[in-house]
């Protein structure tokens, strides 16, 4: 599970530490004052996504009359909410009380190749309400998403198929973005049987499979993930599906094994077995491939430190880790650390062998 929160909307505060003038102060309250509002921007965003108001309008721009009719909503409450949504970059209002998409509109319309309409239903719903109890957590080091929903995040979601698969879809639009950064990343042409282990329906694994035709690949995950699912036409001979527990078994005898966001929804005890059944599974000389955020020292700013703090509101232990964390992390399960690759995105590729 991931989330890569990106930067405000609103202007930063003009200043720094020791400026402490009646001009500074104010844009330094302003500053906080958007931090702490950001709240209502989630879910502006997050009805947008479910109105589809962007596949709406893909077609061209619409009188706010039209639009909410094909939405079913009051059109004066719409127009407000479009208003507000054009003053942070999403639509614009093109005419008095008539609407278009901008460019970052577009990516919440469901068929743009780089859609992020269902990570914005996700982040906007059962995300949003967990971390209502963040204070919970920093109180006892207990999940919040428990607390509110009463269940572990990845058992509810067994239990509510209709937000299981938009969590799927969310998960599917954050891999389309790293996936460009990760293809140039390594030397696939050192690999020949890859397994994407805790893969999804594979849309990472497909695309890697296309750009380098030597490769075959496994995705392995629960069997309601890819139960149905089949693979692809010109992949055929090369890809396959398997069901089953990560846990439990991982497919044995491939020279690379892929982690993608998976052992940060985990605590170190879970990662472990884990990671042993990889190592059990290796074949001689393959390698592990864990892409996760780690975590670099400093108060520079860094999307893994936020996500870090959504691993403990929504997971049973999962967090991000730094560099340190994650050798101690694989020498526990049989394995060593060779090196950190960083991409252009702020994934970093964690490369392991078989101590």
């Amino acid at each position: 599970m991931s989330s890569a929160p990106g930067p405000h909307p609103f202007p930063a505060a003009a200043g720094g530490p020791g400026h402490h003038g009646p001009a500074s102060l104010a844009a330094l309250a302003q500053q906080l004052s958007a931090l702490m509002t950001g709240a209502w921007i989630t879910q502006m965003v997050r009805v947008a996504a479910e109105l589809d108001l962007a596949g709406h309008l893909a077609a061209g721009e619409q009188a706010v009359d039209a639009l909410a009719r094909a939405c079913a909503c009051d059109p004066e409450s719409l127009f407000r909410l479009l208003r507000a949504l054009a003053a942070v970059g999403l639509f614009q209002e093109t005419a008095p009380r008539r609407f278009g998409l901008t460019p970052l509109a577009d990516l919440l319309r469901a068929d743009h190749p780089a859609s992020m309409r269902s990570f914005a239903r996700l982040m906007g719903d059962e995300h949003y309400l967990a971390w209502d109890d963040l204070l919970h957590c920093i109180r006892t080091g207990e999940p919040a998403f428990g607390q509110r929903f009463g269940d572990s995040l990845f058992d509810w979601y067994q239990q509510h198929p209709e937000r299981a698969a938009i969590f799927d879809g969310a998960m599917g639009d954050i891999s389309r973005g790293a996936s460009g950064p990760l293809l140039d990343a390594l030397p696939w042409a050192e690999c020949r049987h890859l397994v994407d282990v805790g893969g999804g329906r594979g849309a990472l694994l497909i695309r890697l499979l296309r750009a380098h035709p030597h490769l075959r690949g496994t995705v392995l995950d629960q069997p309601t993930v890819v139960e149905g699912l089949t693979s692809p036409a010109d992949l055929a001979e090369r890809f396959a599906y398997r069901g089953g527990d990560f846990f439990a078994e991982v497919p044995a005898g491939a020279d690379t094994y892929l982690l993608k966001h998976i052992l940060h929804d985990w605590g170190d005890d879970a990662c472990a077995v884990l990671l042993e059944r990889i190592a059990t599974a290796m074949a001689p000389g393959a390698r592990l491939l864990v892409i996760e955020q780690v975590i670099p020292p400093g108060n520079d700013p860094f999307p893994g430190k936020l996500l870090d703090l959504n691993m403990l509101v929504m997971t049973e232990g999962g967090r991000e880790r730094t560099p340190e964390q994650y050798a101690s992390l694989l020498a526990r399960s049989g394995l060593h650390l060779q090196r950190i690759r960083p991409t252009a995105s702020p994934l970093s590729v964690v490369e392991a062998v078989r101590a």
